[in-house]
Order: structure tokens, then sequence, then C-alpha cells
């Protein structure tokens, strides 16, 4: 007898899609609880917004099966199934006003006037839609039209809360708002929530689960702290890190691990006693600083180029023709064909067999907030 699974648990267990030949969900087994929200982080195409219609039952999985409250659902058409959904490009009805598009649903319900005012007045405030309640969507921006189409979500009753990147169309301060805002939103709502993002950052941000994906596959499943601080693998790795992890074939020999003829240091304890000396090392971009530093170990490189993005500079270096980049806060220029001086943090350094598995992670007293990328909040301490 199966046990049964807790109340108001999503769970998958290997759930696949095929379309034709091709396998576009592998087996994917996840058990996603209320309470938090569930990122799933993977490049366009790794198979997110397929992955979230299955959840949905827009799209019946080829094997596998789904259950919700402990009930098996796979079959069950979306109508039946408290799912609120939102897409990147949002939809509304253009007739409507935006307190009419909101209160769509609750009317459809046949909630009373009352209710249906009190609930939307209070996801309007929320989405800060107030002052737009009365105009139609072909009269507000983009950014208003999409917090409309997530008022109308978040107002209903739903068990099930799927968003497929519903920030991407809007501006920048609003976006790092409603981020923030997401989790405390949705907290009471007792929801299992699912938030789908290209975006690493805005992934650690909402500071729930990570599901780290990769061309149809399920690659690491836990805490966003977890995921970030020991990735089970290379693939993994590069998920989480934006721009991409430094990753560096090295040897360990006489006592140390050799990167290039010139960057070399003590091999960690983790690694001593390990007998393949072919290995691969990854350094995040944020583990890089740019300049001298008595405390880092140097390294010198030719910069291709230096641009600043967002709140942070990303400097390009080539050292002994291996590619590198660094990610600094602030602004930092360094002219193009300019030799310069990088201090890595050997500290936070990964280490990853030549299978692409890792072999060895930062040690836990090295790991802090300050290994996290900019503008990325506090992670749960452990």
């Amino acid at each position: 007898m199966r046990p049964r699974v807790s109340f108001q648990v999503l769970v998958l267990e290997n759930v696949a899609f095929r379309d034709g030949n091709e396998l576009h969900i592998h087996p994917t087994s996840l058990s996603l609880v209320p309470g938090v929200v569930h990122a799933l982080l993977g490049e366009t195409l790794a198979g997110k917004t397929t992955l979230l219609r299955l959840m949905a039952g827009l799209t019946q999985p080829t094997a596998g099966r789904i259950l919700f409250d402990a009930l098996e659902v796979t079959g069950q058409a979306v109508q039946k199934r408290r799912v609120s959904m939102v897409y990147q490009q949002f939809i509304n009805y253009p007739h409507l006003s935006v307190r009419d598009n909101i209160a769509s649903p609750l009317k459809v319900a046949g909630l009373a006037a009352n209710e249906v005012q009190r609930r939307v007045n209070e996801v309007a405030a929320l989405l800060r839609l107030e002052p737009y309640l009365d105009r139609r969507p072909s009269q507000l921006s983009g950014g208003q039209q999409q917090r409309t189409a997530l008022a109308r979500a978040l107002v209903k009753d739903s068990k099930l809360v799927l968003l497929d990147e519903p920030f991407a169309n809007l501006d920048y301060k609003l976006r790092e708002a409603l981020r923030d805002e997401l989790p405390r939103l949705l907290a009471g709502r007792g929801a299992v929530v699912v938030y789908a993002t290209t975006e690493p950052s805005e992934a650690l941000q909402l500071g729930g689960s990570i599901a780290a994906l990769h061309e149809g596959r399920l690659c690491q499943f836990g805490r966003a702290s977890e995921v970030y601080r020991q990735p089970l693998d290379i693939t993994t790795a590069q998920i989480l890190s934006e721009p991409p992890m430094n990753l560096v074939r090295a040897e360990l020999r006489d006592g140390r691990i050799a990167l290039s003829s010139s960057l070399s240091w003590p091999i960690p304890e983790a690694l001593r006693h390990r007998a393949d000396p072919a290995l691969w090392v990854g350094m995040r971009p944020h583990h890089l600083s740019p300049g001298r530093h008595r405390a880092l170990v140097q390294v010198q490189g030719r910069v291709l180029i230096s641009v600043v993005s967002g709140s942070e500079s990303i400097i390009r270096f080539e050292h002994e023709q291996q590619p590198w980049v660094c990610a600094c806060p602030g602004l930092v220029r360094i002219a193009s064909g300019e030799n310069a001086q990088f201090g890595i943090d050997i500290d936070r350094a990964m280490y990853f067999g030549l299978d692409g598995k890792r072999i060895a992670t930062p040690p836990a007293a090295a790991v802090s907030q300050a290994g996290l990328p900019t503008g990325v909040g506090a992670l749960p301490a452990r």
C-alpha cells in the first residue's frame, strides 16, 4: 500500500511527456508543499512551461502520475482543478474594466457581491492597481496589464498557483518590488506556488526551493540556498550562475591544484586522497575581484571587454588562452587589451570530476551571504 501524501502537497511521480519521437520531459519526480515559492529554473526550452502545463492539467503526461491532496489527478481536466496560471504574455478581457477583469473568476464562482468587492479591493491594493480599476486594458501600460492578469489569478482561492515568468515584461523597479513581495502575498493562502524563470538571481531572491532544469531533465531540487551552494554537477552549477561559471581543467600534482603554468594553490583537505589527478575547477564570477588582494590567489589576464550591467561590472579576460569572467559590484572600467590582476577566493571554488559530478564544494565555514550575486537578499543560513 502506498503511503498517504500530506495534505495539499503536489506530487509528481516519474512524470514524463513525449511528443512523437521527441522526449520533452524526462521522468521527473517532485514533491511541492505550500508555504514557499518553488522556482523552476532553466534556460529557454529547458522544459519549464511544459512542466507547468502538466501540473495544471493543460497537458497530459505520457508516463507517470500526478497527485494533489493525496488524490490522483493525472487525467483530470484543468476545469476541475483549483488552479490559477499567469503567463509572461498577459491575457486580459479587453471589453472589461480592470475591476471586472479581476472580479471575473469570482463572479463565475457565484460569490456574493460584497465578497467580490472586498477581494478585488484587497488584491488591487497589494498590486498597486487602485487608481486604474475603472480603466480598460487598452488604457494601461504593459506593466499595469500584467499586474491585472496577476491580480485575477491571486484573487481566486486556488490551491495551485503557477507563474510562468510573470514579471518579465515589467519595469525594473516594479519587478524587483514584486519579487520581494510575492512570497508575502502568497504566504497565507495555503496554495502550492510554482514560479518559472530563466534568471538565477530571481529564483534565489524568491528564497524558497529551486528545481534546476536542463533540456527537459530535472538536475537538482532542494532549498534555494543548498542548490546554489552545493550543486550536484557542473550543469546545475552553471544553471545557478549568471554570468556563467568559470570552468577550468586542472590537475593535482606536487601537493597543489594546477590550473595553468602560473596559477595553482594547495590541494584542499577534501581532495587530499583523490586518486585521479584530473578534474574541473569551477569558480563563480562573483567570487573574483579586480585588483591585487593579499588574501586572495592572484591571476593575471588580458582584458577582452569590460561592461556595466545594472549595478555591477562584468569583466571578461583571458589567462593563458583560457577565457575568464569577473563580476563585481559598482562601476569598474578596464580598457580592452590591458593586462590586469584579479583575486580568486579559492575558499569558494568548486571541484568536479571529468564526468561532471561534484567531488567537493566550499567548506561550510567559508560560505557566507557575501558569496551571493549582487542584489540577492539573505538566504536561509545553513
